[in-house]
């Protein structure tokens, strides 16, 4: 069952998100609707992308969904870090992209292709939607060089020994805050510090690279006015959102990970370019942990995407489809932490499978009229409006998905009533359909992988095995009868007898 089989109609919204910068929820008010300026950070091309990347792509999946379904006009910008992402919080260090190469012993644009393959399969198995705009870091080179000498020109940054630094005292000067996003104390920042590679270069220890200058054995370097050298880490997301989004837009997401320093970085980099704030809603997603760890390679817990469908991973009891990882992720707010346990996937597979199991339901469901049960009628209009009720409440995820049983088992109350529905208006079961439908495929991105492949073989298999134990029924074989029930019961399939025939269920 497809969305597109029941168009569901858009109407107006009460969104609320809770914005990281001013720590409450507010009540979304774009700055041009219908238009909806969206900026996620997106991933650094020197290694496979790991699940809690994955976790934030899918989470902003579905706010790019959410507001879609609205009826806004969505300009989403999700950028690809192929140059300047260096490894300490300050932007410093060596160049990950480099060093992956000569691990590799590659040319660092092959290890920019290789992965940025990589990264948009694992979209494509969990059905994340590309983003309207999708730039590059070593594509916007000249356009960071401009910004980093407004912000010279503007008195908010040095150049030293050709390297160019942003200067948070001198930023704080003007009346700004450089740490308002994370809340953190730029005394405290200081003495934190250690002394590290190129700190006499600077003014102040908490001073970051907009520009770094390339010693002779760095790979990838551009010129500039300060000389030979490559963009910082956090110039290019300033860069591009302000580039195809505008000075002033409306959401920036990414992972909690990111809020410092990165995104604290881009505030003051936008700030001092452009004089006021570049968003207007700051979101962030939460970490990830397993069996109650934090994922990490030195623990041994940390299992990338792929592995979760091969189930090549010792940690893994089985292989899990992408979508039962996806629907995993829904069923925790984007905001709060997620442990994943074995015993959470497997809920989640057999919860994934009674909402398809339901959504395929639906084609075999007849309305016709009846007389209107006033209590039953109310009940299903209070099930569409909790769907809308609780994805504007920040996009409660968890909640929808709760929801979305409940209506699941008011389908196959219709589906094992002889497929009938009389007790509802037509309105009303026009609505619930569509509803369901909507928020399960368009809304929460889920897919019904049984819809390919296997599942027409399968079919054909279970109507042999039905035929076959009706001939048993018929010939009073009450044991052969029963033996093929609990048989397929063991392996998952429920076995379903009515009036109407004999059908069956995957648990």
């Amino acid at each position: 069952m497809r969305l597109s089989t029941y168009p569901y109609l858009c109407r107006m919204s009460d969104l609320h998100i809770y914005n990281t910068l001013t720590r409450q929820k507010e009540k979304f008010e774009p700055l041009h609707p219908p238009h909806v300026g969206l900026y996620c950070c997106g991933p650094t091309v020197y290694s496979d992308v790991h699940l809690g990347n994955t976790r934030t792509f899918i989470s902003f999946d579905l706010v790019y969904r959410y507001l879609k379904f609205l009826g806004y006009k969505v300009r989403y910008v999700r950028n690809i870090t192929d140059a300047g992402h260096l490894t300490n919080e300050r932007g410093e260090g060596k160049n990950r992209m480099e060093d992956q190469a000569r691990l590799e012993q590659l040319e660092p644009m092959e290890i920019v292709q290789k992965y940025t393959v990589g990264f948009h399969e694992v979209c494509r198995l969990f059905n994340i939607l590309p983003p309207t705009i999708e730039p590059t870091a070593t594509g916007h080179i000249v356009e960071q060089i401009e910004m980093a000498q407004q912000l010279i020109d503007n008195g908010v940054a040095y150049v030293s020994n050709g390297s160019v630094y942003f200067d948070v005292n001198a930023y704080n000067a003007k009346g700004y805050n450089y740490g308002k996003l994370s809340g953190r104390n730029t005394d405290e920042l200081i003495a934190g510090y250690r002394d590290l590679d190129g700190q006499d270069e600077k003014r102040n220890p908490i001073d970051f690279a907009l520009w770094k200058k390339a010693s002779p054995e760095h790979i990838m370097q551009w010129s500039s006015p300060w000389g030979k050298g490559f963009p910082g880490w956090h110039l290019e997301c300033s860069v591009m959102s302000t580039k195809y989004l505008g000075k002033q837009f409306d959401i920036h997401a990414g992972g909690m990970d990111l809020k410092f320093p990165h995104h604290e970085c881009e505030i003051a980099q936008n700030v001092g370019a452009c004089g006021h704030e570049p968003v207007r809603y700051w979101m962030h997603t939460n970490m990830l942990n397993f069996n109650g760890q934090k994922m990490s390679k030195s623990l041994g817990n940390s299992i990338l995407p792929m592995q979760f469908i091969t189930g090549d991973h010792p940690l893994l009891d089985k292989p899990y489809s992408a979508m039962t990882v996806r629907f995993l992720f829904m069923q925790s707010h984007y905001s709060s932490e997620l442990d994943i346990t074995i015993k959470g996937l497997q809920d989640a597979e057999k919860g994934l499978r009674k909402l398809m199991n339901a959504a395929r339901f639906i084609g075999d469901l007849q309305w016709s009229e009846g007389a209107t049960d006033a209590a039953q009628e109310q009940l299903i209009q209070e099930l569409c409006t909790t769907c809308n009720t609780v994805m504007d409440d920040d996009f409660n995820a968890p909640k929808l998905v709760a929801n979305l049983h409940e209506m699941a088992t008011q389908i196959n109350i219709y589906y094992n009533n002889g497929k009938k529905v009389n007790n509802i208006s037509k309105a009303a079961f026009d609505t619930f359909i569509s509803t369901y439908c909507a928020y399960l495929f368009d809304v929460l991105g889920l897919q019904d992988e049984a819809e390919g492949g296997n599942s027409d073989a399968l079919d054909k298999v279970m109507q042999l095995v039905i035929d076959i134990r009706k001939q048993a029924r018929d010939q009073k074989d009450w044991a052969t009868s029963d033996k093929i029930r609990d048989g397929l019961k063991e392996a998952g399939i429920v076995i379903k007898d009515s009036k109407e025939g004999t059908t069956y269920e995957v648990n």
